[in-house]
């Protein structure tokens, strides 16, 4: 090698983006499969929507209850094995809900999905940390939390149904072995050629390993440790934090469960519109990904004011949303609405970026502990809301009687009120959040 090459920095780091954006990706992918399978499940095995439903709710249970645990662990332990276990599992209990028509061991295995997939986003944050400098981690964050999340999510009944189960003829039980089969392979690619840091990388020189640590990457950035609670719980900025994930992931839920729904009943689309319509928001959190993390860390380079660039960026992008959603209610148009949700998710989401980012900040060495605390509220919302949300629906709910009989109504305005009054108070509390305030005193 010669002494060019040496002071040349080699590009290991963009190999482990590429693995990172590829597990976020499948995350999405294999989550997101439910759309399809709720309904196989109730017509295979004639299950009723009530145990349709509480199969589906499993997942957020042990979700939620892993997230802690894992950042623990990861800090503690490390991401590499950690994430390769996790995507074993949730491959596993993904393809053996095909498997079996017993409601018990299909409630166990989703469980154990659940469990498995939650410690994968506090893992990609301590991964973050370790493997790319300050001055362009909120960037590539964007690009793999929310990007690559999206895009797996978009793409996953498509894959599933249309690729697998429609051109290649697959049943839904084949169709989830194929897609927990390539779970398993992607599993074995990042055990072989991932590791938890550049300094336990061969491949990694001298000139890359000094080019990640430029900036305030801290003493100890890939030591393993673990958080003291009362550190946590004792931080004005962590518990905003909390609160603001928990209006945002909360406020989520409706593009997860109940846009298709909404044009479908209320606007009185078919199954193929419905399709396209309701996956414009996703595509527009994806963009808004990329455009969150640029503008962090642009804001970041140009004014050196890293605490309001973040609460900035988080406040402004709700506070948008937020009108966005005010204006759906206005909308006669059922494709207009569907534009302006793409434009409301775009701004709502350009914050995700600000979220990973804010958790390296604010947790230094204990960013995975930091990301999984975070996590664990915004699951808690999407547990929480879709009941109140519910609740908001029936509430305007209406049986007018015609000469044909009685005819069920529902005003969905009420309810992209609330989301405007969550997004405006999730951005409210961007404003009390300073990601300068480490709860890592190395710092």
């Amino acid at each position: 090698m010669s002494i060019d090459d040496r002071m040349r920095p080699t590009n290991v780091r963009w190999g482990v983006f590429a693995m990172a954006c590829g597990m976020s990706f499948l995350l999405y992918l294999h989550r997101y499969t439910w759309n399809l399978i709720g309904p196989e499940l109730q017509e295979s095995y004639g299950f009723s929507n009530t145990q349709a439903g509480f199969l589906f709710s499993l997942f957020y249970y042990t979700y939620a209850a892993g997230q802690i645990p894992s950042g623990v662990i990861v800090d503690r332990f490390g991401p590499h094995r950690f994430l390769v276990a996790s995507v074993v599992g949730w491959s596993i209990s993904l393809a053996a809900l095909g498997q079996t028509g017993w409601l018990w061991l299909l409630g166990g295995w989703r469980l154990l999905f659940g469990a498995t997939q939650a410690g994968c986003y506090p893992a990609l944050t301590k991964v973050t940390r370790s493997w790319f400098p300050a001055a362009r981690r909120t960037v590539l964050q964007g690009w793999i939390a929310t990007t690559f999340g999206r895009g797996g999510g978009a793409l996953s009944p498509i894959l599933l149904g249309t690729v697998l189960m429609g051109w290649w003829g697959l049943s839904w039980q084949s169709a989830l072995l194929v897609l927990g089969m390539v779970g398993i392979l992607y599993a074995v690619i990042f055990a072989v050629f991932f590791r938890n840091s550049p300094e336990e990388h061969s491949g990694v020189n001298e000139a890359e390993r000094e080019l990640i640590e430029a900036g305030p990457r801290g003493r100890g950035a890939t030591a393993r440790v673990v958080l003291p609670p009362a550190r946590a719980f004792k931080s004005r900025s962590m518990r905003f934090f909390v609160l603001q994930q928990f209006l945002d992931a909360g406020s989520d839920v409706v593009f997860v469960a109940l846009i298709g729904t909404y044009f479908l009943r209320a606007r009185g689309f078919d199954i193929a519109q419905t399709g396209w319509l309701a996956s414009l928001p996703l595509w527009g959190g994806a963009l808004g990904g990329i455009a969150g993390g640029w503008l962090n860390d642009r804001l970041i380079a140009q004014t050196g004011n890293r605490r309001w660039a973040r609460s900035g960026v988080g406040f402004s992008g709700k506070l948008i949303g937020c009108v966005m959603l005010a204006l759906v209610v206005g909308q006669s148009s059922g494709v207009a609405a569907a534009w302006v949700l793409m434009v409301a998710k775009f701004f709502s989401d350009w914050s995700q970026p600000t979220v990973w980012g804010t958790c390296t900040d604010l947790g230094g060495r204990f960013s995975a502990t930091v990301f999984s605390i975070i996590n664990t509220a915004g699951t808690l919302g999407g547990v929480v809301m879709p009941i109140v949300f519910g609740l908001v629906l029936d509430a305007f709910t209406t049986e007018v009687a015609g000469p044909s009989g009685s005819t069920t109504t529902t005003d969905w305005g009420p309810l992209f009120v609330v989301l405007a009054a969550m997004y405006l108070g999730s951005g409210v509390c961007w404003l009390l959040i300073d990601c300068t305030r480490t709860l890592d005193p190395d710092e």
